[in-house]
């Protein structure tokens, strides 16, 4: 069994650079358009069998094109979320940084642990996504999709590879869907090392 990581497509707050997190958005005309040339190349080169999704709108269209195209009905999966932002969500990351200095100034610092007012930290979101993974991977069998999140991309990557969260975004920025393999082997070293 194999386990992709899929990013959902487009949105509107993407080309605006907005912070999307639990706000739930919906794709773009471009982001469906990507979704269906993703699909297209998953009939072509992969063999999916299974396909959980978050149940973020952005995400969800973007599962369900794809589950169309490959002939599978898609499941929700709890925990496979983007990390919620709370306040700075629906701002730009310049607008985070002039309204809320010294709390981007903290959370810069320390952002694996460090809470976004109302939000999580990403050691919050690896504490919902990791079990979900391994539910995933449990029930086995046949090569299967996961459409998520960027930041839950980035940083389930920073963990396994054991790279600093503040580096993320330079080290596994993955583009609006695109395409991730979970290495499961490194995956059940580090989860089983918690």
């Amino acid at each position: 069994m194999r386990l992709y990581l899929v990013r959902h497509g487009e949105t509107d707050w993407n080309i605006e650079n907005r912070i999307q997190g639990q706000t739930d958005t919906e794709l773009n005309e471009k982001g469906r358009q990507q979704a269906d040339k993703l699909a297209g190349e998953l009939v072509r080169g992969y063999q999916i069998k299974k396909i959980y999704a978050s149940g973020k709108a952005r995400a969800w269209e973007t599962a369900n094109i794809i589950g169309r195209e490959l002939g599978i009905k898609p499941k929700r999966k709890e925990g496979l979320e983007e990390i919620s932002f709370g306040k700075w969500e629906g701002y730009t990351w310049k607008q985070v940084k002039e309204t809320f200095p010294e709390e981007y100034l903290v959370w810069q610092k320390n952002r694996r642990y460090q809470v976004p007012p109302m939000g999580e930290s990403y050691q919050q979101l690896l504490g919902r996504l990791l079990p979900a993974l391994d539910d995933i991977i449990q029930e086995g069998g046949e090569d299967t999709l996961a459409v998520t999140h960027s930041a839950v991309i980035m940083t389930l990557m920073s963990y396994l590879y054991d790279t600093p969260f503040e580096d993320m975004a330079r080290n596994y920025r993955t583009g609006n869907a695109g395409i991730v393999e979970l290495d499961q082997e490194l995956f059940y070293q580090r989860y089983a090392g918690n």
